[in-house]
């Protein structure tokens, strides 16, 4: 863990050495955005202002800089840097979050790896943007933890010239906690690149990302505590003081991803009407990650007996992708995408585990074809777009199917609609899981069947009305961790399939009203799940609203954002948390929530820097001890946090 400190160390000495060699343009633009350096970055004929500096995403589409400072910049100032509406965090920043909503649906056509608590800091494919810039741009994003520690991200991203591009970046945390054995240490590197000729024929990314995530894990607070934290004992406010259900076990997710994109155009009819090309791609991807649970001593009174006095869990898994294609556009048919894929995984454990009733082997191996395709075609306000996959696999049998038509109506109202069918096999930890303690063990590859889910989708945008979202998913052959009671009354955590179907409903509404320098900013989501068995366990009722002020200041050098904010959600039997597994569990044995959050803040932009000050919880002392994450895991107390995001233009 200590070579992260190097990497940031190294980031900011090469950053602060590049900004003393250029002179930084305090400049603004009279809508609040900054413009950039007015130097000229190589390939760039224009003076650089904020609108160049472009981010891109995988599908290709261009996002500009954004250093202005709006609300929606408030909520996404976190340790996961986005709108965390439907996540509930635990005490320590870097810890997991409990879950309130859920997308039922995706596009990947494989299991998932396991540890999915650790996985919310976890970057994956769809995260990893590329840029293209006119000048050098730094970013440094900053903000207190816990006890001791810090939260760090540091970026750099240059042109070398129009065509090549590379961005390097770290994001470190260490946070000790107020509760004990609750340290979070994390990191994630990431470097990108970009490159194409100057006809743009030839056109290749990549990039590789190292990330690994540590969480000391202590079971959270034992019964006899419960009482000691709920009513509010003074002896008790100070959290160290708790004696958690043990202090001596920790988990860690660590991975390596390498990718690598190009495509040649072997056709570029630009001039005719018809406006012909054709592209072939190649796409490259391999990933190397695991999953470690230790504990110094095994602990029977809440695990269960173990192999060894010791444990020591850990589970791989190597992912090799590639995929040879041909898009192929046309101004009259649209957007044609076509390729054959490749997949390899290899998952599992070093050994094989003997029970006394079966065998528990070790791996998951299999290699197999598959084909994909997509297609995008815009009609005046209409665009319509559909991508799909298909494994050709007897075992990982799966595929999907995601189709979108929107339609802007005007320069106000936009309106989407659409429909998703995804069928595949449940999450590797569901199918084989080992470990040293004796009821974590189980193999279920030839028990499970496909998690089969369909969902129709609509969403409506209009900053004058209000932006909408509503789906509805039915869900065959759900699969979840539920906690269970063995017959000498210890809670055993075990994987299940739900074998009947289940519906979940989710509607969100947004509005923002505003009067002169004042602002309510609401957000509410309303959810609904049928099924003859409380499977999936959501609040009915998710709500945030903001009121806060702001105003430009000194000559309209500073602005400033002041409020606070309401957060709430009904009580539901909210999810358990086991450590060993790093997973969510479903009980329905406590019903936690309806407790109110509110956080007062108080967020400045003076030039470049965008300054957050935040009283988080500040209500947590007068409206009741009854706040928590999951059951025996308290939510955070009371807390004055401070941070900052620091953008330059060299």
């Amino acid at each position: 863990m200590q070579y992260k400190y190097f990497y940031i160390l190294i980031f900011c000495l090469f950053t602060s050495v590049f900004s003393a060699q250029i002179k930084l343009n305090n400049a603004y633009a009279d809508n609040g955005q900054d413009s950039s350096s007015s130097k000229k970055s190589r390939g760039f004929k224009e003076l650089a202002t904020i609108d160049m500096y472009l981010q891109i995403n995988n599908a290709l589409d261009s996002i500009q800089v954004d250093t202005t400072l709006a609300i929606q910049k408030d909520y996404k100032f976190n340790y996961l840097q986005k709108d965390n509406f439907n996540l509930l965090s635990f005490a320590n920043i870097g810890q997991t979050y409990n879950t309130l909503s859920y997308n039922s649906i995706d596009n990947n056509i494989i299991p998932l790896f396991g540890g999915r608590a650790r996985h919310f800091n976890y970057l994956e494919h769809d995260q990893i943007l590329f840029y293209e810039v006119p000048t050098p741009w730094t970013r440094l994003t900053y903000k207190t933890a816990f006890e001791q520690g810090q939260l760090l991200d540091a970026f750099f991203t240059v042109n070398l010239s129009k065509q090549f591009n590379f961005s390097i970046a770290y994001k470190g945390l260490r946070s000790l906690g107020n509760y004990q054995n609750a340290l979070s240490s994390t990191g994630n590197f990431r470097f990108t690149s970009n490159y194409k000729t100057k006809n743009e024929k030839y056109i290749a990314k990549g990039y590789v990302v190292m990330q690994d995530l540590l969480n000391q894990e202590n079971g959270g607070l034992e019964s006899d505590d419960l009482n000691n934290f709920t009513s509010g004992n003074e002896e008790f406010l100070d959290r160290s003081v708790f004696d958690p259900a043990f202090e001596n076990a920790e988990n860690i997710l660590e991975g390596k991803r390498f990718y690598f994109e190009h495509s040649y155009a072997v056709l570029q009819d630009k001039d005719s009407l018809s406006n012909n090309n054709i592209n072939i791609f190649n796409k490259i991807s391999f990933e190397d990650k695991y999953y470690q649970y230790s504990q110094t001593a095994a602990d029977a009174s809440y695990f269960g007996d173990a192999f060894a006095t010791s444990i020591n869990d850990k589970v791989k898994l190597e992912h090799f992708n590639t995929a040879l294609g041909v898009t192929y556009s046309n101004n009259v048919i649209g957007n044609i995408e076509f390729a054959v894929n490749y997949t390899d995984v290899n998952y599992g454990y070093n050994s094989v585990v003997l029970l006394p009733t079966e065998t528990i082997t070790n791996r998951i191996k299999s290699n197999f074809l598959g084909v994909e395709g997509g297609y995008s075609k815009k009609y005046k306000g209409f665009r319509l777009t559909g991508k799909g996959g298909l494994n050709l696999s007897d075992t990982f049998v799966g595929s999907f199917l995601d189709g979108n038509i929107s339609l802007k109506l005007n320069k106000d109202i936009e309106f989407s609609g659409g429909i998703a069918i995804n069928t595949r096999l449940a999450n590797y930890n569901y199918l084989l899981y080992q470990s040293d303690y004796i009821n974590y063990n189980w193999y279920n590859l030839d028990d499970f069947q496909n998690v089969n889910t369909q969902q129709l989708k609509f969403n409506l945008k209009s900053q004058r009305w209000l932006n909408a979202s509503f789906d509805l998913s039915n869900i065959e052959n759900y699969t979840y961790f539920n906690l269970e009671e063995t017959v000498d009354g210890l809670n055993k955590i075990e994987p299940k399939q739900y074998n009947k179907t289940l519906q979940y409903l989710r509607l969100k509404l947004q509005k923002e009203f505003k009067v002169g320098n004042f602002a309510l900013d609401n957000t509410v989501m309303y959810q609904n799940v049928v099924s003859d068995e409380d499977v999936l366990n959501v609040p009915e009722i998710i709500t945030r609203n903001t009121l806060y002020y702001s105003n430009q200041l000194f000559k309209k050098s500073m602005t400033l954002q002041t409020g606070v904010t309401f957060n709430y959600f009904t009580k539901y039997n909210m999810n358990g948390y086991d450590p060993l597994l790093a997973e969510f569990y479903t009980q329905s044995e406590t019903k936690l929530g309806g407790f109110p959050r509110l956080d007062f803040f108080i967020n400045a932009k003076v030039r470049q820097t965008r300054i957050f000050f935040k009283a988080e919880h500040f209500n947590s002392s007068f409206t009741g001890y009854d706040y928590f994450s999951a059951p025996n895991n308290p939510y955070r107390d009371f807390t004055i946090r401070f941070g900052l995001v620091w953008d330059f233009f060299l």
